[in-house]
C-alpha cells in the first residue's frame, strides 16, 4: 500500500516549489487518488502510476485547489488509454461539475472518439455525493471511510481514512483542530495533516490586495502546525505527514522548522512532505 504525494502546496496560487494539493495510494497497481489540484496527472505520470490503473477518485471539498483538475485528470487519463470505470466520490455538486466538464470538452471528446477510436468517456466516469461521515466504498484492496471536518465557509468537507492490506492512512483534506478528524484517524499508521505557520500569514497576505479577509481565512479554516502534532498524539497515530504548506514558497520556513514545530506536541516520526515523495 504506497502513499505517495504528489502536491503539498496549499493554495490555488500556481507555484514554482510546491504542486497543488494531491495524493495518491496504490494498491496491487490500482491507483486511489485524493484531491485533484492543478497539475495531477502531470504529477502521476512524474511518479510512473500508470493512467490505466485509475480507478477512483476522491474530493475532500470544493477549493479550487483540491478540484481543478478532476474532469481534467479522468480526461487525461483516457486520452491515455484509460478504458475502465472510474469512480469519483466527494461532497455536492460533485454529479453537476462532472456533467458540465463533460459538456466544455464535447468537442474534443467526439473527435478523439471518431478519429482516434477511442471508446465513449462519459459513461466511464461515475460521481458519487457524499454528505456524511461514514463508509464511502469498500473493495478487495481497500476499505475508505470519511469524517466531516470543519473548513469555513465550506461545507460540506470530508478527511478520508484508507485502510488496507497492512496499513491505514488518513489525508486530512483541509481543516481546522478537528475531534472527527482526531477519531477517524484514532490508531492509523499515517496522517497527512494539511499545516499553517501562523508566524509566516502576514507575509503571505502582502502579496494581496485582499490581505485582511484572506488573512482572516487562513487563520479560521486551517490548522496550525503545533495543532497538527496535537491531532497526531490524540489519535496515536505512528507517523505525521506535513502537507498542504501555508505558506507553501516561503524561504525562511524551514523544513526544520516545520518539523520542529510539529513535535511540540506529538513524539512520533514526523515527515516534512514533498512533492513526488513516496511513504
Amino acid at each position: 500500500m504506497r502513499l505517495i504525494l504528489l502536491g503539498t502546496g496549499g493554495g490555488p496560487r500556481p507555484r514554482v516549489v510546491r504542486g497543488a494539493p494531491a495524493q495518491v495510494i496504490v494498491v496491487d497497481g490500482v491507483a486511489y487518488v485524493v484531491d485533484c489540484g492543478n497539475g495531477v496527472a502531470r504529477q502521476l505520470a512524474a511518479c510512473a502510476v500508470p493512467f490505466t490503473g485509475l480507478r477512483q477518485v476522491f474530493v475532500t471539498h470544493h477549493h479550487s485547489d483540491h478540484n481543478a483538475d478532476y474532469g481534467n485528470l479522468v480526461w487525461l487519463a483516457w486520452a491515455s488509454g484509460l478504458r475502465t470505470r472510474v469512480d469519483a466520490w466527494g461532497p455536492p455538486p460533485l454529479a453537476r461539475m462532472t456533467r458540465l466538464f463533460f459538456e466544455m470538452n464535447a468537442y474534443d471528446i467526439a473527435t478523439r472518439m471518431a478519429d482516434e477510436g477511442r471508446p465513449p468517456l462519459a459513461p466511464l466516469l461515475h460521481p458519487h455525493e457524499i454528505t456524511a461521515d461514514g463508509l464511502v466504498m469498500q473493495d478487495e484492496r481497500v476499505r475508505v471511510t470519511a469524517a466531516l471536518v470543519d473548513h469555513p465557509p465550506v461545507v460540506p468537507a470530508f478527511a478520508f481514512r484508507f485502510d488496507g492490506p497492512g496499513r491505514s492512512i488518513v489525508i486530512s483534506g483541509d481543516t481546522t483542530m478537528n475531534e472527527n478528524l482526531i477519531r477517524l484517524a484514532r490508531g492509523a499508521d499515517v496522517l497527512v495533516h494539511e499545516v499553517l505557520y501562523v508566524p509566516a500569514v502576514d507575509r503571505l497576505v502582502a502579496r494581496v490586495a485582499n490581505a485582511p479577509d484572506l488573512k482572516k481565512h487562513i487563520i479560521a479554516s486551517h490548522t496550525a502546525v503545533e495543532d497538527a502534532g496535537r491531532v497526531a498524539r490524540a489519535a496515536g497515530v505512528r507517523t505525521l505527514v506535513l502537507s498542504h504548506f501555508v505558506p507553501a514558497d516561503d524561504p525562511a520556513v524551514t523544513d526544520a522548522m516545520w518539523r520542529d514545530a510539529a513535535r511540540t506536541h506529538f513524539d512520533g516520526e514526523v515527515v516534512v512532505g514533498h512533492d513526488l515523495m513516496e511513504i
